[in-house]
């Protein structure tokens, strides 16, 4: 099986957009759909084909896969927000689920041979132990992690009735930049972002959630992955034969408190705080175990410092300090 033409939804997003620029560097070719609701055009690589439509819209699709004949799919489109999610649980599941049965079935009526699906660690909810291994229980405490596991489950049923090969990526905490492109959201919700933004003036202060978790400072622990990395985890899932589902983390955590003075290190600013009381159903702990990735993808991950992943994403935005400029 030899994988030329991909197409890739939510190309236009944050991974989704270096996922892209990662593809053509490979020599793919890449055909990305977007609706641009929350990416923006610029972000998209001038050597891909770009689709303005809507995965949740057949008659965009059957256009998009009819003029492209995609050999792949990587599925990055859809709603990723923990606190909107709870707000608006209808939407996360029209556009997670329901919109994903939509492109699947697209994909299954046109033969595509390799499924490639971005989810998310929020489907393991609170773990019992870490780090969170693929075989951990996936209890979701939000519609957004509900929403991510409920696709699937679907995409594996359908590859067991075809040939078509899946692979579920579970993102943790994607960060970082190339040179090109880089994190920028409208609003922006992500913790190093948001902190690089109060050092470029951008925000007065930043306020965190809970310092009483039963963590060594109190404050909670996550595992940072630069978005290159993720990216380089796509390219090998595209070799004939893998599939299955993968966590994709450096396999080792930060605190909240480590993450703000890496960040007030290498920006040489202050970076003024406010501390509030911690959310529901927040867990103290996320870190990937990396095994079954590293052994059975042949990856690794090339940035190994935290402070390495900062320091990208700090360089995108002196360069780029309004991003894309107006949200699309």
């Amino acid at each position: 099986m030899t994988i030329k033409s991909i197409l890739v939804t939510g190309g236009a997003g944050y991974i989704g957009s270096i996922c892209v620029e990662k593809l053509i560097s490979e020599g793919f070719q890449v055909t990305v759909i977007d609706n641009l609701k929350t990416g923006h055009r610029e972000a998209v690589s001038k050597d891909a084909n770009f689709f303005h439509g809507d995965i949740g819209c057949p008659e965009n699709l059957n256009e998009v896969f009819k003029n492209c004949l995609p050999d792949a799919v990587l599925h990055f489109a859809g709603s990723t927000l923990v606190g909107e999610s709870i707000t608006k649980p209808l939407v996360y599941f029209k556009n997670n689920t329901i919109n994903g049965f939509t492109l699947l079935e697209c994909a299954k009526s046109y033969g595509v041979r390799k499924f490639i699906f971005s989810s998310t660690c929020a489907t393991y909810g609170i773990p019992a132990q870490t780090p969170i291994t693929e075989s951990s229980p996936q209890i979701p405490t939000n519609p957004y992690g509900e929403s991510k596991l409920a696709f699937e489950r679907m995409l594996l049923s359908q590859a067991m009735q075809s040939e078509m090969e899946s692979v579920i990526f579970r993102y943790f905490n994607a960060a970082g930049a190339t040179k090109k492109y880089g994190e920028f959201h409208s609003p922006e919700t992500h913790l190093i972002p948001r902190l690089l933004q109060v050092a470029m003036g951008q925000l007065d202060s930043l306020a965190i959630y809970g310092t009483n978790h039963p963590t060594p400072d109190g404050t909670c622990i996550r595992d940072y992955i630069h978005v290159e990395d993720l990216a380089s985890a796509h390219i090998l899932a595209l070799n004939p034969g893998i599939k299955g589902d993968y966590n994709l983390g450096r396999g080792k955590g930060d605190s909240v408190h480590e993450i703000i003075e890496t960040c007030r290190t290498i920006t040489g600013h202050s970076i003024p705080i406010e501390e509030l009381p911690a959310r529901d159903g927040e867990p103290p702990e996320l870190v990937a175990s990396t095994q079954k990735a590293f052994s059975q993808l042949g990856w690794k991950t090339m940035h190994q410092s935290t402070k390495s992943i900062i320091e990208s994403a700090w360089a995108w935005m002196k360069k780029n300090p309004k991003g894309y400029g107006q949200s699309t």
